[in-house]
């Protein structure tokens, strides 16, 4: 991929996670151009598409499809329709970002095997693309926190909004698809391995049906445990510890850091429990959408594989999976990857 060659995009849905985050990424690559959104509303396509100087818009997702000089699709819609999407996305031809998480089950997901070679399909956790995460993971093998035995993870915020698809159990809403799912890949990172069980607590709003607090507890192996809170209906917060024998390293936003402000990573061995004697890394500000656009234009391009294909979105479903087995049986379920 040369300087001035850009990968061309075309946004599926005007979905607010796009709009406010992943198309103004994608703005600032270097390697990207989008040129094209749809909606089931062309009004509301063509106004989106006005703000952002985007060329074309559609009054239909098919319509979209059809469009020949579009090289890869982001994939924003409602998660019960992620792999259908995908699925006709890649029959024309066309690479795909998927939002996470990629489908609704592992079973789901697994129909994403049947993607026509030379088709990249890659499920959008942003968070993997972000400094801060490449720099907590190089801290982590270096071994100086020790081989690290616990991670700890929170996200939730608060949202009642009936007509909100994180809201709608029908579609896959609830939690665990829509955010706890990020604590399973930050495990499945930093570990470098997939859970052999999980056990869960759920509780589930008793209107709409969703998952709207969940603490899960991961079996790594080994002794290495992941224990992570996912919640719908509380107070906005984020957090991500790893622990090892000889040092503990935070996160101090692991999640959503914003685009414009740098981050701050915190390691402390112990001594002083995040007083003086903890050292603090600061990275520059990024926007790890920008990143990810980047680095799946990196890999259409052959300059470098995709770190995480089909295969690792179809494992991160299968603890998810194992997850609400749990919930279900009230006891331990093995993840059947």
């Amino acid at each position: 991929m040369g300087r001035d060659e850009k990968i061309r995009w075309g946004i599926l849905s005007t979905a607010g996670i796009g709009i406010n985050h992943v198309i103004p990424g994608l703005l600032k690559s270097p390697h990207a151009e989008v040129v094209a959104i749809s909606s089931r509303d062309g009004g509301r396509a063509r106004a989106v598409a006005d703000r952002f100087a985007i060329p074309r818009a559609y009054g239909s997702y098919e319509a979209l499809l059809e469009d020949p000089e579009i090289d890869v699709v982001y994939n924003p819609l409602p998660n019960h329709l992620h792999v259908d999407f995908t699925l006709a996305s890649a029959s024309k031809g066309k690479h795909v970002l998927c939002e996470k998480p990629i489908g609704i089950t592992a079973e789901d997901a697994r129909r994403l095997r049947s993607v026509p070679d030379g088709i990249l399909i890659g499920e959008a956790f942003m968070v993997r693309h972000h400094p801060q995460w490449k720099r907590a993971r190089e801290i982590v093998r270096s071994g100086e926190l020790g081989e690290i035995k616990a991670i700890r993870a929170l996200f939730a915020y608060h949202n009642v909004e009936p007509d909100n698809v994180r809201n709608q159990a029908e579609i896959g809403g609830g939690g665990l698809l829509d955010i706890g799912c990020y604590a399973v890949t930050a495990g499945r990172y930093f570990f470098e391995a997939a859970p052999e069980r999980a056990l869960a607590l759920i509780d589930r709003d008793p209107g709409f049906g969703t998952d709207r607090l969940a603490s899960v507890l991961l079996d790594f192996g080994r002794g290495r445990q992941l224990n992570f809170t996912s919640a719908t209906q509380l107070v906005p917060a984020q957090s991500l510890e790893i622990l090892g024998p000889s040092g503990r390293l935070e996160l101090e936003i692991p999640f959503n850091p914003p685009a414009d402000h740098h981050t701050a990573i915190v390691i402390d061995k112990g001594e002083s429990l995040g007083g003086e004697l903890a050292r603090r890394e600061i990275l520059p500000a990024c926007d790890q959408y920008t990143e990810q656009a980047n680095a799946f234009a990196r890999a259409i391009a052959a300059q470098e594989p995709l770190e995480h294909d089909v295969a690792d979105a179809i494992v991160n479903m299968a603890v998810l999976d194992a997850i609400f087995a749990s919930e279900r049986t009230n006891s331990w379920a093995s993840v059947q990857s």
